[in-house]
């Protein structure tokens, strides 16, 4: 017989981001880095490390959230690029980020990874944060 595993996010992005919620397929996570409006899908589907994994409903639908994700957050902080990754070097479950990015920003043009140590949120910014996030996550659902 075998084993069904359920969904667990894993520890690493448990730590490094904050829960916003679900959507039909995705854990919704904030990565608590203030520098750069940055928020990560995780499909709520076990053991999947990569996209073409998912069954092609899952992949459809992980294409429009991530798309509705990317437009959201791109009209609410007017940013001049949307970054949307799927490395899962350090982190082998699937996770999308997506990340609006401002020409001058610390990292142009180059990638976010590395570039400095992160600064989270402060408990007033994180309340924001979600506040004006709240639209754009509604439309995930």
């Amino acid at each position: 017989m075998s084993e069904v595993r359920e969904f667990q996010l894993h520890d690493r992005l448990a730590a490094d981001t904050i829960d916003l919620g679900s959507s039909r397929l995705c854990e919704i996570r904030l990565m608590n880095e203030r520098t750069w409006p940055w928020v990560v899908l995780v499909p709520a589907v076990a053991g999947i490390r990569e996209i073409y994994e998912l069954s092609g409903e899952q992949q459809q639908r992980l294409m429009e959230e991530s798309s509705a994700l990317s437009r959201g957050m791109m009209e609410l902080f007017s940013g001049d690029k949307m970054n949307v990754a799927a490395l899962g070097n350090m982190v082998p479950q699937l996770h999308l980020h997506h990340i609006v990015r401002f020409e001058g920003d610390p990292a142009w043009p180059g990638p976010v990874w590395g570039k400095q140590h992160p600064v989270p949120y402060a408990d007033d910014e994180l309340a924001t944060i979600r506040q004006s996030l709240a639209p754009v996550l509604s439309l995930l659902k």
